[in-house]
This record gives structure tokens, C-alpha cells and sequence, in this order.
């Protein structure tokens, strides 16, 4: 065999003992998810730090066989940390069969025989202003103007009409439909809608809380649930609670949309 013969099945040879390492990587795409979050949130994985992002997001966390721990911290939102948990990668059967124990020995070295057990990780952010929102609705309740309630009969009487709320929101790519719906925790008094158009990203504008059965007291069981829709991209939606809006007059987000066709 001469030397060129001898390089070629050097080349071959680790090709194939490699084979799990090459197709996927020491490292696997995950969506971190939480629709309801709609502030900036700071993650940290695999001793990696990215700040200021927006869910979902897709971030590249390592193999291996130890978990990976994500912390993540936005604010209005108690700090939250999850472990990532690692799965056989059935791609190294390929390597086996085609590398042997060789091939074995190598995607055990580079960690890519395992994967994450999801390719979507929700974070359960819980929101750390409830208990002061609460404390501030019973100490308001008895207040006569907290009863006012939105009604067809006389609309734009109420002082929850009368308050100018602005919207904006903008995603990337542009050029996404937004759509909106009432959705609620006391039926009996605020009704769920259907989705109704907003228009399309970006999107400014202004508006009041025209929603026949709200109150001041209501208010903190009634939420806007925003979604966001372009072809060829995953529909992302997030909840916006009424009474924070009204504190706040604003309800605002950032969408960064995320392909379809993405592994």
C-alpha cells in the first residue's frame, strides 16, 4: 500500500470514528421558554453569561454527561434555576457501527453520545410584586371608585376607559400580526374574548381598558394575551395582567421570533 493509499484510510478511519462528534457537536440547541415573561432576562449556563435577552431564546448548552444548571433573573420576577438533564444520542449507534469501539471512545471524550432530554426548557419565573399588589387590592377595595364597573350601557364613564394605556411592540424580524384577547380568571364578571387584530410589528398606539365587567377590583384577575405570527416562524404569545398595566399605563414587549425550520 503506498503512502497515498495510507493517508486516504487514515482520513477514512477517523471520519468514521468521529462520526457522532461531526453530525452533532459537543454542543445542542435549546429553547428556553416562559411566555408570560415579558421582561429582559439575564441567563447563566456552562459558565456563560448573556444579559438583556427575550423569551423564548436559543441558547447552546453543552452535551456531556453532567447536567447543565440554567439561572436565569429578570426583574419584577423572583431568580429562578434549572438543571438540564442529558439523554443517550442515538446518533452514536451510527459511530458504533461504523467507528466500533474507537468511535465509542471518541464521542465519550467529546460528550456528543448525550443530549439534552428537551429541546425546550421553560423557566418558571414567578412574578415577586404579587404579594404587594395584593396587600394594595385589599386596602382599596372598599373604595367606591374601585367599584365601577365598564358597561355597554354607558360606555367610556369609567375612569379604567379613561385611562390612557400605551402599546408597543415590536418583534425581529419585523413584519409580524399581532393579535390580542381578553383572558380571565372570574368569568362571571369579565368574560374571555376571542383574538382580535392589533396590526402588524412594529406597532404603536394608545388606548383604554373598553372591557365590559372590569373594575378597579377585577383588574388583577384580568390579563391581555398578546400573539405574535409570522411565516415561517414559531407563534410566540405572552400575557400582560391588567391591574400592572394600569399601574404602569403601558404594556410593552420585544418578540425575537425563532424559524420553524430550526433544529
Amino acid at each position: 500500500m503506498n503512502k497515498n493509499n495510507l493517508l486516504i484510510g487514515a482520513m477514512a478511519s477517523l471520519l468514521f470514528t468521529s462520526c457522532a462528534s461531526i453530525l452533532s457537536g459537543s454542543q445542542a440547541k435549546v429553547t428556553i421558554k416562559n411566555d408570560e415573561v415579558t421582561a429582559p432576562v439575564n441567563l447563566t449556563y456552562d459558565g456563560k453569561t448573556e444579559r438583556n435577552i427575550f423569551l423564548p431564546y436559543k441558547v447552546k448548552i453543552k452535551r456531556g454527561f453532567k447536567p447543565t444548571t440554567i439561572k436565569a433573573s429578570a426583574k419584577g420576577y423572583d431568580d429562578v434555576s434549572v438543571s438540564v438533564k442529558k439523554q443517550f444520542n442515538c446518533t452514536t449507534i451510527w459511530n458504533i457501527l461504523l467507528g466500533g469501539l474507537p468511535g465509542l471512545g471518541v464521542d465519550a471524550a467529546t460528550g456528543a453520545m448525550m443530549k439534552p432530554e428537551s429541546k425546550e426548557i421553560f423557566l418558571p419565573f414567578k412574578a415577586s410584586y404579587q404579594d404587594d399588589l395584593m396587600e394594595t387590592y385589599v386596602t382599596t377595595t372598599n373604595n367606591n371608585d374601585n367599584q365601577e364597573r365598564v358597561t355597554r350601557e354607558k360606555p367610556g364613564q369609567t375612569s379604567l376607559e379613561k385611562t390612557i394605556i400605551r402599546w408597543f411592540f415590536d418583534s425581529e424580524p419585523q413584519g409580524a400580526r399581532i393579535m390580542w384577547r381578553v383572558i380571565s380568571s372570574v368569568p362571571n364578571e369579565v368574560k374571555n374574548t376571542n383574538e382580535l387584530y392589533l396590526g402588524t410589528t412594529p406597532y404603536k398606539g394608545t388606548r383604554g381598558f373598553n372591557i365590559v365587567g372590569l373594575t378597579e377590583s377585577n383588574a388583577q384577575d384580568v390579563q391581555i394575551e398578546i400573539k405574535v405570527r409570522r411565516k415561517g416562524y414559531m407563534d410566540q404569545t405572552k400575557r400582560f395582567n391588567v391591574r400592572q398595566a394600569i399601574d404602569q399605563q403601558e404594556i410593552s414587549s420585544f418578540f425575537e421570533l425563532v424559524k420553524t425550520d430550526e433544529e
